[in-house]
C-alpha cells in the first residue's frame, strides 16, 4: 500500500492473501468514519466516552506542554546560546512547532480516532512505518512519564525545605550494597494520576484544568511582579555592551533548536480525538489555541527574567528565583517552586494519558494483544491499558534514575512529526485510491458482482473502463480538449493542452514525496556531520538541496488528487502552503532527529530491534489486515451502502 508502488497483493475471493514480507509493511488501513462504528461492535470494541470541547483540550494541550524544564530552560539557553534574544528564539522554535501543529490539525480533524500519528501514518503510510511510530510513542510517554515523576520530588523538599524535611516515606532512599537511588514519591504519584485517569476521561480532564490552571497562574505571577521590578529598576538586562544579540544570530538559532523540545505536548491533544464532541471544530482549534499559548507564555517569561539580570549572570539551576532574589524578593522562591510543582503533576498527566490510547489503537487493529483494546464500560476508558502503562511507569520511575535516557524520549516525538507532515504530502497528493474489505463482508457481497480489486493497477484500470484505452497504455502526457478545465499542471502544457494522466500524475507525486525524505536526510546529515571530509559534505548537502527543491517544483506544478476532497471526515481545517509547509516540516525535524547524538540513537535502536522482533512474531500475523481484500474506493461505498440497506 505504499505511496511508490502496487499496493495491492495477490488475493482470491475466498479472503486467502499472500501479504507476506515487504507487503506487509505498506498495507494500510480505512479511516474510520460512518461504517466504522457498525465495524466495531461487531468486533466487540466499545467506543470512548464522547466528552471533551475546546476548553477541555487547551488544558490538556498546555498541561503537557509546560513542564518544570521553563523554569530552568531559560537560564541554560540565555547564559549560552541568546543572550536578551532569548524570546526571540522561542518565537522562532514555537514557529516551527506550528509547522507540525498545521500538520496535525488536518490530519487529527480528517481522522478524529484514538492513536494519533500511528493512526495517521497506518492509513497514509502503511502499516510497517505505523508499527515503529506507536513502539516508539510507548516508549516516549512511558520514559517521559517516569522522567517527569523522579523531578518532582526535589521540587517538593524545595517547598518542604531540604531534603531531610520531606516524610521518610516519600524521600529518596539508597537501597544498600545495590547503589540505586528509589524514588516512593514517583512511584506513588504515577499510581495516583493512573488512578485518576481509570475513573474517566472527564475526571482526568478537571484534575488537569486545576493543576494547569496553578501552574499558569504561577507564570502570571512571574510576569507581573517581574516587569514591575523591571520598570522600577531600568530593564538592566537590556542595558549591555554586547548587545541584543550577544552570540550573534547563529547562537539565538541554536537556542531556537534547544527549547524547540519545550513545544513537545500539543500532540498530546491529537490522542484524545475520539473523545472529542466536535472533533472537526474542536481538534484544530484545541491544537493551535494551546501551543500559542504556550508560546506567548514563554516569550513573556522570557523578556521578564532576561530583562531583571544580565544573562551571563543568571543562575543556570533556578534562574527565575535568583531573579527575584537579586532584589530582594527571596519569598518569590517559594511561588517558583509551586509553579514547577504544578506543571511536572500537570505534564505527568498529559503524558500517561495518550499511552493507553495508543495501546487501545494498536491492539484494535490487531497488532497487540486484544487484552489492550478493552474499554470499561462504565468510564468508557482503556482501563486495562491504563493500569499496565502505569504501573510501568512506577516501576521505571521507582527503580532507575532515567535522565540518563532522556535524550530517547524525543526520538518518538520527532518521527512522528516528520511522518504526519510526509502523511499530509501523502493525502493530499496520492490518498489511497482502495480501501479493505471487512472480513464479515467478503462472502457475503460476492453475489454482487461488484468488482474486488487486488491492486492498485486494477483499480486504475476499472477507473478507465469506458475509455477508449487504459492509463497504463496511455502515453505519459495525453493531447486532451484545451476547452476543458484542466487541472494545475503548468500553463505551458495547459496551453496547448497536454496534462498527466491521473496514473503518471501519482507516480511523479510518490516519486517527489520520496525524494523529500531523501534529501532531507541527505542534507542535514552532511550539515552536521563537521567529521566528513569538505567535499564529501558539499557534495552530499547539494545533492539534498537538489532533492529537495525538485520535490517542491514537481508538487507544486502538479495538482493535488480530487480525493482530498473526499477523504476522511470532511469540513475540517486544510493545511495551509502546502507542499511547501509538510517540506519545511519534515526539513527541521529531520535536522533535531540528526542531532540526537550517537549514544541516544543506540538505546533507542535496542528499543526498535524489540519492536521488529514483536512486530514479526506477534503483530504481522495478528494484523486485522491479514486476510483483507482491497476494493476501490467507489465500489467500498457502494457496497457499504448495500450492508445498510440489508441491515434496515
Amino acid at each position: 500500500m505504499g505511496f511508490l508502488g502496487s499496493s495491492g497483493e495477490e488475493t482470491g475471493r475466498g479472503g486467502q492473501s499472500s501479504r507476506v514480507g515487504f507487503k506487509a509493511l505498506i498495507r494500510r488501513k480505512q479511516v474510520d468514519s460512518a461504517n466504522s462504528s457498525s465495524s466495531s461492535s461487531s468486533s466487540g470494541h466499545h467506543q470512548l466516552a464522547k466528552e471533551l470541547s475546546v476548553p477541555h483540550l487547551i488544558s490538556i494541550g498546555v498541561g503537557a506542554t509546560i513542564g518544570a524544564g521553563v523554569y530552568i530552560l531559560v537560564g541554560t539557553v540565555a547564559r549560552e546560546h541568546s543572550g536578551p534574544a532569548l524570546a526571540i528564539s522561542f518565537l522562532i522554535a514555537g514557529i516551527a512547532a506550528a509547522l507540525s501543529a498545521f500538520c496535525y490539525a488536518e490530519l487529527a480533524s480528517r481522522c478524529p480516532s484514538a492513536g494519533s500519528a500511528y493512526h495517521y501514518s497506518y492509513i497514509c503510510v502503511g502499516e510497517g512505518v505505523a508499527w515503529l511510530i506507536g513502539w516508539a510513542l510507548i516508549l516516549e510517554y512511558t520514559l517521559g512519564g517516569s522522567a517527569v515523576a523522579r523531578g518532582i520530588s526535589p521540587n517538593l523538599a524545595l517547598l518542604f525545605g531540604g531534603n531531610d524535611r520531606l516524610p521518610s516515606f516519600l524521600a529518596r532512599q539508597t537501597l544498600p550494597g545495590l547503589d540505586i537511588v528509589v524514588d516512593p514519591c514517583a512511584a506513588i504519584l504515577v499510581l495516583i494520576v493512573t488512578a485518576l485517569l481509570c475513573l474517566g476521561i472527564k475526571e482526568s480532564i478537571a484534575a488537569q484544568a486545576v493543576v494547569t490552571g496553578a501552574n499558569v497562574c504561577a507564570m502570571m505571577f512571574v510576569i507581573i511582579a517581574g516587569s514591575y521590578i523591571g520598570f522600577k529598576t531600568g530593564w538592566v538586562g537590556y542595558e549591555l555592551p554586547t548587545g541584543y544579540f550577544p552570540y550573534g544570530v547563529d547562537g539565538m538559532l541554536a537556542g531556537s533548536a534547544t527549547v524547540f523540545f519545550a513545544y513537545i505536548g500539543f500532540d498530546a491533544v491529537a490522542s484524545t480525538a475520539e473523545e472529542v464532541k466536535n472533533p472537526q471544530r474542536d481538534l484544530p482549534l484545541g491544537i493551535g489555541l494551546s501551543l500559542s499559548l504556550c508560546c506567548a507564555l514563554y516569550m513573556m517569561v522570557s523578556v521578564v527574567i532576561v530583562g531583571l539580570v544580565p544573562y551571563y549572570e543568571m543562575d543556570p539551576d533556578t534562574p527565575i528565583s535568583s531573579a527575584f532574589a537579586e532584589h530582594g524578593m527571596q519569598w518569590a522562591a517559594y511561588v517558583v517552586s509551586t509553579g514547577a510543582v504544578t506543571a511536572l503533576c500537570s505534564t505527568l498527566l498529559g503524558s500517561l494519558l495518550p499511552q493507553p490510547r495508543i495501546l487501545m489503537a494498536m491492539s484494535r487493529d490487531g497488532l497487540l494483544p486484544s487484552f489492550f483494546a478493552d474499554v470499561n464500560k462504565k468510564t468508557q476508558v482503556p482501563v486495562k491499558s491504563t493500569i499496565v502503562s502505569g504501573i510501568g511507569a512506577a516501576c521505571l520511575a521507582f527503580f532507575m534514575d532515567v535522565s540518563d535516557l532522556a535524550g530517547m524520549v524525543s526520538v518518538g516525538t520527532l518521527f512522528a512529526f516528520a511522518t504526519v507532515a510526509v502523511s499530509v504530502l501523502i493525502l493530499r497528493y496520492i490518498p489511497p485510491n482502495e480501501v479493505p474489505l471487512p472480513s464479515s463482508l467478503h462472502e457475503s457481497f460476492d453475489p454482487l458482482s461488484l468488482p474486488i480489486h487486488t491492486s492498485a493497477d486494477d483499480v486504475d484500470g476499472q477507473y478507465t473502463e469506458n475509455n477508449s484505452t487504459k492509463d497504463s497504455a496511455r502515453p505519459l502526457l495525453a493531447k486532451v480538449d484545451s476547452s476543458v478545465d484542466i487541472p494545475i499542471i503548468g500553463s505551458y502544457l495547459a496551453r496547448r493542452g497536454y496534462a498527466l494522466n491521473d496514473k503518471n500524475r501519482r507516480k511523479f507525486a510518490g516519486w517527489a514525496i520520496l525524494s523529500t525524505c531523501v534529501g532531507a536526510l541527505l542534507l542535514t546529515y552532511a550539515a552536521t556531520n563537521l567529521r566528513l571530509p569538505s567535499y564529501v559534505r558539499y557534495s552530499v548537502s547539494g545533492t539534498g538541496v537538489f532533492l529537495l527543491l525538485s520535490a517542491l517544483v514537481v508538487l507544486s506544478c502538479i495538482d493535488q488528487d480530487d480525493a482530498r476532497h473526499s477523504f476522511g471526515y470532511t469540513g475540517g481545517f486544510t493545511c495551509p502552503f502546502v507542499p511547501l509547509l509538510p517540506i519545511v516540516c519534515i526539513l527541521i525535524n529531520t535536522y533535531l532527529l540528526i542531532n540526537l547524538g550517537v549514544g541516544t540513537w543506540a538505546r533507542v535502536s535496542v528499543w526498535l530491534v524489540i519492536g521488529v522482533i514483536v512486530y514479526i512474531v506477534y503483530g504481522r500475523n495478528h494484523s486485522t489486515l491479514r486476510d483483507a481484500i482491497y476494493v476501490s474506493t467507489e465500489h467500498a461505498e457502494k457496497i457499504n451502502n448495500y450492508s445498510r440497506e440489508v441491515l434496515v
